[in-house]
């Protein structure tokens, strides 16, 4: 996008008068820079998009949470991880961070009020466990690598435009040039983002339930969180598109999330509750 910018507004040619193209560069230090921030903040940078804050004394069920993040933190081996509360009734968790050293544990207040004790453990042993397997890092820069494609297909968009409304300078194949580029960061980018952490996150959900399994050595109790995380129908409304990914369920209440097949593993971000369950239930050995 750079080199197109380059090649309308500033007229550079590879063998004209102008050989060293301006905005590219310039462009790819942004984009640099933009990777650097989103892995050494972006787990603030999501805290923040959810209106996060810390876990007080004061807390309902305050108590009963932090004692449970000690017990999942010394069971995985890994320092504990700062505890976050989202004002929101939809009960929900992810975990963020870069590194067990610099993780965070957000819940919802809807999880807090529903969950019973055995049934939060199950819930944070598996956020427990995206920490201990790095899926945080991964999946963090994933969303911070997501806002930046939207970002790309919103840069793309104004170029597009900008090249239609300009009848001066060079015209004819780069003016077309620069649409098409415009084209497809608009159409392509945020759709190819978003396939990314799908493709990323269903597959570490299955292996986070297992790991908590084993944290836990209590399958049925993220089995019991399940099925009351999926009777809760209503969205997550302070989660973003974005960092939905990062949720234990899906966040934004989609149908797709609750089908299995290539369409859905291509889609949805998180796989069916139903088929989570009864993987745990056969690891408890129930029926």
């Amino acid at each position: 996008m750079g080199l197109a910018f380059d090649v309308l507004f500033l007229g550079y040619q590879p063998t004209g008068r102008w050989p060293v193209p301006l905005a590219a560069p310039v462009a790819t230090l942004v984009a640099g820079v933009s990777a650097w921030i989103g892995y050494r903040h972006g787990d603030r940078m999501v805290l923040a998009s959810s209106l996060a804050r810390p876990l007080r004394g004061g807390d309902p069920n305050a108590q009963v949470l932090g004692n449970v993040v000690e017990e999942m933190a010394i069971a995985a081996g890994i320092p504990a991880p700062a505890v976050w509360v989202i004002d929101d009734d939809d009960p929900n968790a992810f975990a963020t961070g870069r590194a067990p050293g610099h993780a965070s544990i957000a819940v919802t207040r809807g999880l807090l009020a529903t969950l019973s004790r055995d049934e939060l453990q199950g819930v944070i042993g598996h956020e427990m466990a995206h920490i201990r397997n790095y899926d945080i890092r991964t999946m963090t820069i994933v969303a911070a690598l997501l806002g930046g494609v939207v970002l790309l297909s919103e840069w793309g968009s104004r170029l597009r435009v900008r090249g239609r409304d300009r009848d001066e300078g060079p015209a004819g194949l780069a003016s077309t040039v620069v649409v098409v580029l415009g084209l497809v960061a608009l159409v392509v980018a945020p759709l190819v983002g978003r396939l990314l952490a799908m493709a990323v996150s269903r597959r570490r959900e299955y292996d986070a339930d297992a790991t908590s399994a084993e944290l836990t050595r209590n399958p049925l109790g993220l089995a019991k969180a399940l099925r009351k995380l999926e009777a809760a129908a209503a969205p997550t409304r302070r989660i973003a598109r974005g960092t939905a990914h990062l949720c234990i369920t899906d966040p934004l209440g989609r149908r797709l999330s609750s089908r299995d097949g290539a369409l859905a593993d291509l889609l949805a971000t998180h796989p069916p509750i139903g088929k989570r369950i009864a993987l745990l239930e056969q690891l408890a050995y129930a029926r």
